[in-house]
């Protein structure tokens, strides 16, 4: 077997050894040679060309000078001792500043002779200052481009910092170059015009120019995108293969709903996403669709026509919603559709009595009960159906993977079709790297005569008029939520925020009634405070984002979000859904302080200028990235090293069309052509995508 330099172990390149190894693995996960080759760096320091003091402003970048020594000076005593050494260039003057390692600097630094520096200048007081600055002569200081790896304190206090790795780098490089494999295939290199593997792997860390390194970067995200849409692709058509699904070809029930019972004409969007998911259950391959629409665009009723296409085949349904208020919501709301069509319908949550709780388990088992509404209490072992054939989750996210494999795995013949339902809009490229094993439709319209939720943006100084605009409302019989944030770490601030804020509202509407929400109180009078808001006896509702998901009350008119700077844009849209649900025209309102970052202040523009979910979406995701908008940040399911969602959208759809493409020539990926790709699937990708297949 031929030796392959790429599975040398690190510690037997010059400068490393056992205990840098170590360090390395431990640290990194970096222990051949071929670790190294994958640990890129995270930016690059432009050392190509020396710098003039005279062109220095408050926006340059670091760089190189050539400057003389003056003269220098020690200041101060003990932990405040400083180095302050004074040097000019042919065009003016500056000012080089230690604070650590005085002594070593002092000595090999002297007046008059001349040096090149490295680093960032600041001006302070008219003053160009730079501090700790790094300095040397042509021969020893690094020029060109040089590339910056990441690090730990930990690796520094060791000496593995930025100058170990550009040392270590040329000669592993040069050791493994004509090792490296390429991965693509020549027609796809050819065809998108890409340098090979090799010759990105040198571009990124032995960079000659910035084009250079572009080069790199695009073959590298083309790379790590079209591999992660291959496998995504290759699990949809094992999962089309492998997991045959109920045949749902009749629709007499449904015709009967929507010819007799429907009560509004279905919008466009609505009609098209049905047609996708009948198109779907009638193929005898099992349903995955997600339905993504924003608050209010009516998936709930394309989920209930949806249900009758399965009861029309003697199947059941099961409905997971991630809450007992939302549970309990869609229970009703459902059942008044199911009555009018003699379907029953029943629900089980954490509070349902023992006694009921055996009753719909007999039913459920019998086949009495056709549509089962319920809370992660639906995945319970002793929850069997008789013949499961559609399952709906809710609000999907706000589930773990295993609780939705639970409930996927309760199967009497055939796996259920599955359907996903999500009111927090993903931009498209998300969807298609994070939802990608699943067909995706959208509900991207209105019903008609809905009216748009007029949101502004307001400081704690207007608090008083604020309060005079809520007394208006509730003065013509409308309802009003007030929203405070709840945040783990400082949720005693939060508790004491919410408890001043009920506090403040009592004194100035000492003759309303006032509810209050939240995640300390008992289930049962967490239910007790909603019903009263629901019921109309409670006027205004202050509340912790306990209401964000589901919660509907038409007359509710106006919400407050309180310290709204605090929140996540998708989550301010969420909470905004829950008003515009009636006939009158809603409010939102964002109350900040008066001095916000620059981003809570694009947050709040957002939202002021529009109520389109989408459009927010991809807000969302230019400024917080996919991992943490999706929630996905901690658990390796997006990590995408290359690419950026919100700025890359071609290169996404660009890579799904050739991924897409391949397959359906080769799904098996056995063609001489291909045989790199396979290859390079079997050996580095983890089998980590499966959780989509799951919903």
């Amino acid at each position: 077997m031929v030796d392959n330099p790429l599975n040398h172990k690190i510690e037997f390149i010059r400068g490393v050894g056992p205990n840098k190894a170590a360090a390395l693995k431990k640290e990194l996960g970096i222990s051949q040679l071929k670790d190294m080759l994958d640990f890129f760096p995270f930016r690059y320091e432009d050392r190509s060309q020396i710098l003039k003091i005279t062109d220095i402003d408050d926006n340059t970048n670091a760089g190189l000078y050539m400057i003389q020594v003056i003269n220098k000076k020690k200041a101060g005593r003990y932990r405040g001792k400083s180095l302050k050494v004074s040097v000019k260039d042919s065009t003016g003057y500056a000012e080089l500043v230690w604070m650590k390692g005085i002594e070593w600097v002092e000595d090999k630094m002297a007046a008059g002779k001349r040096y090149i520096i490295y680093g960032k200048p600041k001006i302070i007081k008219d003053k160009v200052s730079f501090f700790h600055p790094e300095f040397g002569d042509k021969n020893t200081m690094p020029m060109g481009l040089r590339p910056v790896y990441p690090s730990s304190e930990n690796l520094k206090r060791r000496f593995i910092n930025n100058r170990f790795f550009n040392r270590i780098i040329e000669e592993i490089i040069g050791k493994t170059k004509q090792h490296i494999k390429e991965n693509l295939s020549g027609e796809l290199i050819q065809n998108l015009s890409l340098i090979s593997k090799s010759d990105a792997v040198i571009n990124m860390h032995l960079p000659k120019s910035f084009a250079h390194i572009k080069e790199a970067i695009r073959r590298l995200k083309f790379e790590e995108l079209f591999f992660l849409q291959l496998q995504i692709l290759q699990l949809k058509n094992s999962r089309l293969t492998s997991f045959p699904g109920y045949v749902f070809k009749k629709n007499i029930l449904i015709n009967k709903f929507y010819k007799e019972h429907l009560p509004f004409e279905l919008t466009g969007a609505q009609k098209k996403v049905l047609r996708e998911c009948y198109e779907n259950m009638s193929k005898g391959k099992q349903m995955n669709r997600l339905v993504q629409g924003d608050v209010g665009s009516g998936k709930t009723i394309v989920a209930f026509l949806c249900m009758l296409a399965a009861i029309d085949h003697d199947c059941q349904i099961a409905f997971m919603a991630p809450t007992e208020v939302l549970a309990e919501q869609h229970f009703n709301s459902i059942r008044a559709n199911a009555e009018k069509i003699n379907i029953k319908v029943n629900i089980l949550t954490g509070s349902t009595k023992q006694k009921n709780r055996k009753e719909i388990l007999k039913n459920l088992l019998n086949g009495t009960v056709d549509i089962l509404i319920g809370t992660h209490a639906l995945i319970e072992d002793s929850v069997v159906f008789k013949r499961l054939g559609l399952v709906i989750i809710d609000e999907q996210h706000k589930f773990g993977v295993a609780q939705r494999a639970k409930l996927w795995r309760k199967k009497s013949e055939f796996y259920p079709h599955v359907l996903v339902m999500t009111a927090t809009p993903i931009p498209r490229t998300l969807a298609l790297t994070l939802y990608g094993d699943l067909d995706v439709s959208v509900i991207d319209e209105l019903p008609s005569g809905r009216k748009k939720i007029i949101t502004s943006h307001r400081f704690d100084n207007s608090r008083l008029k604020v309060f005079g605009f809520i007394k208006d409302k509730i003065s013509l019989g409308e309802q009003v939520y007030v929203v405070y944030p709840l945040i783990e770490e400082s949720e005693k601030k939060d508790y004491k925020d919410l408890m001043d804020g009920y506090e403040s509202l009592k004194r100035y509407f000492p003759n309303t009634q006032i509810g209050i929400l939240h995640g300390r109180m008992k289930p049962e009078n967490k239910d007790y405070e909603m019903k009263r808001f629901a019921e109309g006896k409670s006027k205004i509702l202050v509340s912790t984002t306990v209401i964000e998901v589901g919660v509907d009350v038409p007359n509710a008119s106006v919400i407050v979000i309180e310290s709204a700077e605090r929140f996540g844009l998708s989550q301010l849209h969420q909470l905004r859904g829950r008003v515009g649900r009636g006939k009158a025209q809603s409010y939102c309102i964002l109350m900040t302080k008066y001095t916000i970052s620059s981003e809570s202040k694009e947050r709040m523009s957002a939202m002021v200028e529009t109520n389109d979910g989408f459009r927010i979406a991809n807000t969302d995701l230019k400024m917080r990235g996919p991992g943490n908008m999706m929630g996905t940040k901690q658990s390796g399911l997006l990590e995408l090293r290359f690419t950026n969602l919100a700025e890359d959208q071609d290169m996404v759809l660009k890579s799904r069309e050739l991924a897409i493409n391949t397959i359906k020539k080769d799904p098996n990926l056995e063609s001489k052509e291909n045989l790199i790709m396979k290859s390079h699937l079997k050996e580095n990708i983890k089998q980590n995508i499966n959780w989509s297949r799951i919903s």
